[in-house]
């Protein structure tokens, strides 16, 4: 009867170690209010056993909690988090789950033995003494009234008091109801956006441009600060700074650290504080190119997840995943199979006919080592893929290593349009970057509730043939001139392509485009859990991420 409500607490506590947002009255009702309803239900019948396999899917609730402290150190279960286990494939939670051993036993050592104590207890029919149940239910009153008196005081903190995001468990139930509705919306786009138009034109008029190509290449956790291309003393880019008409923007950030919503930012014109419910209405920059005439193709080194990423890709006349050749989720394809591809869909086009093309990496997702093949590897040891500090030296020579995949698959893709003869330009960014052990908060991988500077600084470049060069001059100089300044790739993405097709559509905002005498630094947002747009230093940053910022000559305004 007691011990468990004690367990129940145990994420209640953690959290009110780790949330340094909360104020003291905040903390006092997040332990003592759930302990006093958690005795009070404890303690209201005798039959023990049923009490303790009625509480099982809570408890699930607080193992999952437990779980995300393990990973990011802070942070309720967030409403992107319960998105991402929606979205992602069966062997990329593989690849985690494989190395979240220390999490796993510590949950399965804090409730299994609870949950068996509970199966014997109501199979022999265990009952709690009747003065014992008194204790208890007096016991639970009396912390449950503290509990309502310091819930009624937390709102008188100078930041107020938000109930439904700082109280556990009401906060992941809550965020989970919110999941589960934006997984209704996000699945009702395809009818909710089918009769959305940008009325988009194409204004190229010179007939040079006839049969260009336009790639957008959306890479897949990638660091900006492991580009060689960048300034990273090691050599992961080398292909790519061989090339000429390579603009490379060293200064970029995106606005989430979740795929399946800073990848929509890209590709689609909204910005953050535009995101929210128009996200799920709004058409893509494939639709746009679509209406101005180009045909359209979609190649993907992704699993379809069912997010609004698929939902962009079926707009394509042409798509292409490769996993639905190698449907056995051990198999492995890395990026460089995309540009054979590329040069597929090339070739099946009219010589004069304009394309548009997205292409989407897997890049350097966690597991590391797979993402190249071994004999490209060039830094060593890369063999443990342990998740561990002790282990960060391997993680990162593995981590460079897929770096150098990334650099060669992405040749490989200019190599393809290069060969082609027609004039292209490739626009390449990634979605998001990661955590590797960087600091004393040991912080792994991406997707934490809240963000870090190593996973919004993202790599950025536009590359373009000799003969798109020469017939886009104004084009080139404006990337040159616009290439130390502050980005979003968030923002900038849609627009960049707009203008370097020179399409005309009403929303186009030259401001944004980096291929425009017009460009203007944007102001630092980030898309919170709660697709709410908030100032990036409001965005869970801490001191750590700020003077990495500061370090990097990145504003954070």
């Amino acid at each position: 009867m007691w011990v468990l409500p004690f367990l129940l607490l145990v994420p209640n506590i953690a959290l009110d170690i780790t949330e340094l947002l909360y104020s003291p009255w905040a903390r006092i009702t997040n332990a003592l209010l759930p302990f006093g309803l958690y005795l009070l239900a404890s303690a209201w019948g005798a039959r023990i056993g049923r009490k303790i396999l009625f509480f099982i899917p809570l408890m699930v609730l607080c193992a999952f909690q437990i779980v995300l402290l393990f990973l990011y150190g802070e942070a309720i279960i967030a409403i992107d988090m319960f998105l991402n286990v929606a979205t992602t494939n069966v062997h990329e939670a593989g690849e985690l789950l494989a190395n979240l051993g220390p999490a796993i036993v510590t949950v399965l050592a804090l409730y299994l033995p609870l949950i068996a104590a509970g199966i014997w207890a109501e199979v022999r029919k265990a009952r709690v003494p009747r003065r014992m149940l008194v204790v208890g239910r007096r016991t639970g009153l009396v912390v449950t009234l503290l509990g309502l008196a310091s819930f009624g005081l937390a709102f008188t903190a100078p930041d107020g008091y938000r109930p439904l995001r700082q109280l556990f468990p009401a906060n992941v139930i809550y965020n989970m109801v919110e999941a589960t509705e934006r997984t209704a919306v996000s699945s009702a786009y395809p009818e909710a956006s089918a009769g959305y138009k940008f009325h988009c034109m194409d204004a190229d008029t010179v007939q040079a441009y006839a049969g260009q190509v336009v790639v957008m290449v959306v890479g897949e956790t990638s660091r900006a600060g492991h580009w060689s291309l960048g300034g990273y003393e090691r050599k992961t880019t080398p292909r790519l700074e061989a090339r000429d008409h390579l603009v490379f923007f060293p200064r970029t950030l995106s606005e989430s650290n979740t795929t399946h919503k800073s990848v929509p930012l890209m590709l689609s014109h909204l910005t953050a504080e535009e995101f929210g419910d128009s996200a799920y209405v709004a058409g893509s920059v494939v639709d746009a190119f679509h209406e101005a005439g180009y045909a359209t193709a979609w190649i993907s080194n992704q699993a379809h997840n069912h997010s609004l990423i698929d939902f962009y890709s079926s707009r394509a006349d042409d798509t292409d995943y490769l996993c639905d050749a190698h449907p056995v989720d051990d198999d492995i394809i890395y990026d460089t199979a995309l540009a054979p591809r590329l040069k597929m869909f090339i070739d099946s086009q009219e010589p004069s006919r304009k394309l548009f093309i997205v292409v989407h990496t897997y890049g350097s997702h966690f597991n590391y080592k797979e993402r190249y093949a071994q004999e490209d590897a060039m830094f060593h040891p890369d063999n443990s893929v342990a998740a561990s500090r002790s282990n960060r030296e391997e993680l990162i020579n593995a981590y460079d290593n897929s770096i150098l995949a990334t650099d060669k698959a992405l040749d490989a893709l200019i190599e393809v349009l290069e060969e082609s003869g027609r004039p292209s330009v490739m626009v390449y960014a990634a979605d998001h970057g990661e955590d590797i052990f960087d600091d004393s908060r040991d912080r792994f991988l991406h997707a934490s509730p809240n963000p870090t500077y190593y996973q919004i600084h993202v790599p950025m470049f536009v590359w373009m043939t000799d003969g798109f060069a020469s017939t886009h001059p104004r084009e080139r100089r404006a990337l040159e001139e616009n290439s130390g300044k502050n980005v979003s790739s968030s923002e900038s993405v849609f627009h960049t392509l707009v203008s370097l097709a020179d399409l005309r559509l009403p929303v186009y905002n030259s401001a944004l485009a980096l291929s425009s005498d017009h460009y203007q630094e944007p102001r630092r947002r980030y898309l919170n859990d709660y697709d709410e747009s908030v100032p990036l230093v409001k965005s869970g940053l801490h001191k750590e991420d700020l003077q990495m910022l500061d370090k990097m000559n990145i504003s954070t305004k």
